[in-house]
């Protein structure tokens, strides 16, 4: 195998051409060293955002041909060109450099999409995340803002990413019910988010609320965040403010010992007046941010009490005892009764009238505690005379 420095890459290639007196070693990049026959050296590297090879070779008879199938030994999928020799004119490819004659294999860039490239680059950000970006204006293609995720680039486009800084949502209020040096509980408004849905944060979220309280999660997007509510439902909502807090709570709400109570207005009055609806709940595979009733769904259930009626309408107090995504609007669904406002699974309105109005559980004092949030003033317009 020959000895090849970095020195003797930059040298090659600027015999070739390629290079200039301006570039140096650390230039050359990734380089692999090959043996691919017991006379032959293949050098793989990166120089300026391209793929080169390099063959040491006395064999190669100035054949464009055996040169490619030398590379194709450990690259069989590569494409490019063997470049010309520009030094001497008795040889097509080949050029004399420390007792070997050299080629120099210039690979063609492959095409990928930008989301993709971007990714693999920063392993730390996810695919989908880095679309936001590029659809948002953070990042350029050769000088020029990309807002397709689809576009196709190669190693010799140049990439810059120019993130905004963090938002500041410092002074933003949420109504707290409860605080002392371990939880925090709110009444959350409605159209408020839990928390950011990945590290591109655009809008005032629950967990930002939580920020200036919490130690929990303070690295992330979701501190102090136990447990969630949908953006489209009002209620109360507990925080962790540290970690053993945290595991604390985490622990009663897998184990099912904190009780939570809905009221929900549905369109439509069901059959009785109270019952249990034990229905498994699974993802919809025809609409996957959706779910259904599934009896290969994880288990799901929800006692009710029909607390007021009209010929229309019914107000609920809804009793989850599991905690699957969008129980309560899938349940209540499944009994022709979807909540007023759920424009997912029932008939739009003004809101979602679905309201977290108690949250029973053990805070670490050691007291068994039950937050309440009063019923948004909008429910009653449909049952005033309970006002």
């Amino acid at each position: 195998m020959v000895k090849v420095s970095s020195m003797d890459i930059i040298s090659v290639l600027r015999r070739f051409e390629i290079a200039s007196e301006d570039n140096v070693p650390r230039n050359v990049e990734q380089v692999k060293i090959t043996n691919t026959t017991p006379l032959s050296t293949l050098v793989t590297f990166r120089f300026l955002r391209k793929i080169f090879y390099i063959l040491f070779d006395d064999d190669g008879l100035d054949d464009p041909e055996y040169v490619l199938k030398q590379i194709q030994l450990i690259d069989e999928n590569v494409e490019g060109e063997v470049l010309h020799n520009p030094q001497d004119h008795r040889t097509e490819y080949a050029l004399p450099f420390k007792g070997k004659d050299v080629y120099v294999f210039v690979a063609k860039s492959a095409k990928r999409r930008l989301d993709s490239e971007l990714a693999d680059r920063h392993t730390g950000t996810s695919r989908s995340t880095w679309q936001k970006h590029i659809k948002a204006g953070h990042v350029s293609v050769n000088g020029e803002v990309q807002l397709s995720p689809k576009a196709n680039i190669t190693d010799s486009d140049s990439i810059a990413i120019d993130m905004p800084d963090a938002l500041d949502f410092t002074g933003q209020e949420l109504p707290v019910v409860y605080l002392d040096d371990n939880v925090i509980v709110i009444n959350k408004p409605i159209g408020v988010l839990t928390h950011a849905k990945g590290a591109l944060n655009e809008e005032f979220t629950v967990g930002e609320f939580f920020r200036q309280y919490c130690t929990y999660n303070a690295d992330t997007n979701r501190p102090g965040i136990v447990h969630r509510l949908d953006r489209d439902t009002s209620g109360i909502m507990i925080g962790a403010r540290n970690e053993a807090t945290a595991t604390m709570l985490q622990k009663q709400f897998a184990d099912r010992k904190t009780k939570k109570t809905y009221i929900a207005i549905t369109v439509g009055v069901p059959k009785n007046d109270a019952a249990r609806i034990d229905l498994p709940i699974g993802r919809n595979p025809s609409a996957p941010s959706t779910f259904r009733v599934d009896a290969k769904g994880k288990s799901a259930i929800t006692d009710y009490t029909v607390l007021h009626a009209t010929d229309e309408l019914a107000m609920l107090e809804l009793r989850p005892y599991t905690g699957r995504t969008h129980q309560l609007r899938v349940h209540t669904k499944y009994m022709n009764t979807p909540i007023l406002g759920d424009r997912v699974y029932g008939v739009a309105a003004d809101r979602l009238y679905l309201h977290a109005k108690k949250l029973e559980i053990t805070i670490p004092s050691g007291d068994r505690r039950t937050f309440e949030a009063p019923l948004p003033s909008e429910f009653y317009t449909h049952f005033p005379a309970e006002a």
